[in-house]
């Protein structure tokens, strides 16, 4: 579309006009006409001490006769009405990003067209001074020169270079997740600090950017959304499995809109409410979402980088978010999570649990009677057949790609602990417990989480309702200490569902053992415990092989099976080639 100027009411509505005042601003503004230009190749260039940047671009050009308009305020192809506010399908549309870096710079913008030649124009100071042919490629290259030369102010308060860099790099990266397609280089002084390959999921992003992220630890899903009234939405998640990944600090739980990562908060409460108790102490999760939704929905004249917007129907997007990381915690054939057997797995394989707390199962039990079968819907899940017991402590289970260990207790524990968030009930006392010598806290602790405590005498009170997990239990007083320690109600049912999931050391039978799993694969984030430990060890089949240097086709060497003349490859020689 052709650079038009735009009516004088249009441009009152503008919310904020472009703040050029880094590097990192120049680079966030360029690269933003060059993904709108609907380039697949972008390479930046950065001079520090020259005070130089440069972005080349493999998009569709600037004609001959629009070059002028570009540095002109209030100049786009994006939008040309009021209503056209309402309806922004590209990065930029206030017109003004050209125009302000020409302000505070030399600025000559090189470009071609599909139908046309290579053209360029230098300005200076907001004026062009130059315009002549520049035979070149299909795209766009604009280079920015004395950036600030004419506001030595701006220079001195820019931060330094080093710590500028690191958000140049950040900012590439979550354009790169935006738009997986796009192949992009970042030099510094002609030293290549950054390259990213495209590919065609965000998922492929993700270990270039950060060396730790592997693909096996990552899960992709994708869906259409219906959205009301009657438009379509698309959404792309990327998340770490929280048994294989997850950060020291919540510096990596990302949102895209439309095309950017953006700042909405109740977006990421959605996501770090799906973590909870999923993560150990102290970690956070690794995820990225990204949106295609109708533009009518999102108001990004809000904030001068749109990096701040308004979202329509907040609530029902965190639901849809959280019903899809539901899915991806699901222990389905497509995103359990990979564990290759190596000598660390070995060694500790068989070592009695971390935890070694005494459990126990309470009077009644954990198990169903006889014949009871459960109504859960169970299909596109995996698997699992119980063919024995470990040291008391760890299930051995057939898998369609091999054999898992399962740790009885905290596979217990996730069960009971969903069991009970559904299900909390506090249940009166036939006969009250006395607790004597607690402390002021621990009796507003037992208040807060909805028992009923009374004074009772001198240092003594009595609990007159407790939680209905714990009523036939015989250490409901040690049960009721732990409790008055601290935390909110959902740390309350974690510890309720830590002391009364089966304990390491208690024998199972085959039935039992087949229960728990069948109970466990049902839960809505059974990779890990509600402490964060991982529940289960996959051996699969092909990282056995490996181990054991299975490199013959399997079986023949023990007159097994043959090769079938149709087909000169075992299934272990599909996998290892």
């Amino acid at each position: 579309m052709r650079i038009k100027k735009l009516p004088e009411n249009v441009i009152k509505l503008i919310a904020a006009g472009e703040v050029i005042d880094s590097f990192t601003a120049v680079v966030r503004e360029l690269v933003e006409n060059s993904l709108d230009a609907k380039a697949d190749r972008i390479v930046i260039y950065l001079y520090p001490e020259l005070w130089s940047i440069q972005v080349a671009d493999n998009g569709e050009g600037i004609a001959e006769e629009d070059l002028p308009l570009t540095i002109q305020p209030h100049t786009t192809s994006k939008i040309f009405q009021a209503a056209d506010l309402n309806n922004i399908h590209t990065l930029g549309f206030r017109g003004e990003a050209l125009h302000s870096i020409a302000q505070f710079s030399t600025i000559t913008i090189a470009s071609r067209t599909k139908e046309g030649n290579g053209w360029a124009i230098k300005a200076e100071g907001g004026k062009i001074v130059q315009s002549y042919p520049h035979p070149m490629a299909l795209g766009t290259i604009v280079t920015v020169n004395d950036l600030f030369a004419n506001t030595p102010v701006r220079r001195q308060v820019n931060p330094p270079f080093k710590k500028q860099l690191k958000k140049i790099q950040m900012l590439l990266g979550e354009f790169a997740l935006c738009h997986p397609h796009v192949t992009w280089q970042l030099l510094v002084n002609k030293r290549l600090v950054l390259a990213i390959s495209g590919g065609d999921s965000p998922k492929k992003i993700f270990p270039q950017l950060v060396s730790s992220f592997r693909d096996s630890d990552l899960q992709f899903l994708e869906k259409i959304i219906k959205t009301p009234p009657e438009n379509f939405s698309r959404l792309k998640l990327v998340a770490g499995l929280p048994d294989r990944l997850s950060r020291p600090r919540p510096d990596w739980v990302k949102i895209g809109i439309n095309g950017r990562v953006v700042k909405c908060p109740e977006l990421e409460t959605a996501i770090y409410d799906s973590y909870h108790h999923t993560l150990e102490r102290d970690r956070f999760p690794v995820a990225f979402v990204d949106l295609r939704i109708p533009p009518y929905l999102v108001d990004w004249n809000r904030h001068p980088a749109k990096a701040e917007i308004y979202l329509d129907n907040i609530s029902f997007w965190q639901q849809i978010i959280q019903d899809s990381l539901a899915e991806i915690f699901k222990l389905t054939s497509n995103n359990i999570s990979q564990r290759y057997f190596n000598r660390k797995l070995e060694d500790n394989i068989l070592k009695v649990a971390e935890n070694r707390v005494v459990y126990s199962l309470g009077e009644k039990g954990y198990f169903k009677p006889e014949g009871e079968k459960t109504k859960e819907d169970t299909k596109g899940l995996i698997k699992l057949k119980a063919v024995a017991q470990v040291r008391n402590t760890y299930i051995v289970a057939e898998y369609e790609e091999g054999i898992w260990l399962i740790e009885q207790h905290i596979a217990h524990e996730r069960v009971l602990y969903e069991k009970f968030k559904e299900n909390w009930e506090i249940v009166p006392l036939e006969t009250q417990i006395i607790l004597k010598d607690l402390q002021e806290r621990q009796v507003e602790q037992l208040e807060n989480i909805g028992l009923e405590v009374e004074n009772f005498g001198t240092n003594l009170w009595a609990v007159r309702s407790i939680p209905k997990a714990l009523l036939s239990r015989k250490d409901c007083v040690e049960a009721l200490l732990e409790l008055s320690q601290g935390g909110d109600l959902d740390d309350a049912i974690r510890a309720v569902a830590c002391r009364t999931a089966i304990r390491n050391g208690q024998k199972l039978s085959l039935k039992q053992m087949q229960q728990l799993i069948d109970d466990w694969i049902k839960t809505k984030n059974p990779h890990t415990c509600p402490h964060g430990r991982p529940i289960y060890l996959p051996l699969e089949e092909s990282s056995l092989f490996r181990y054991f240097r299975r490199h013959w086709v399997l079986g023949i060497s023990h007159g097994i099976t043959e090769k079938s003349p149709s087909n000169s490859f075992s299934r272990h020689e599909e996998i290892t080639e």
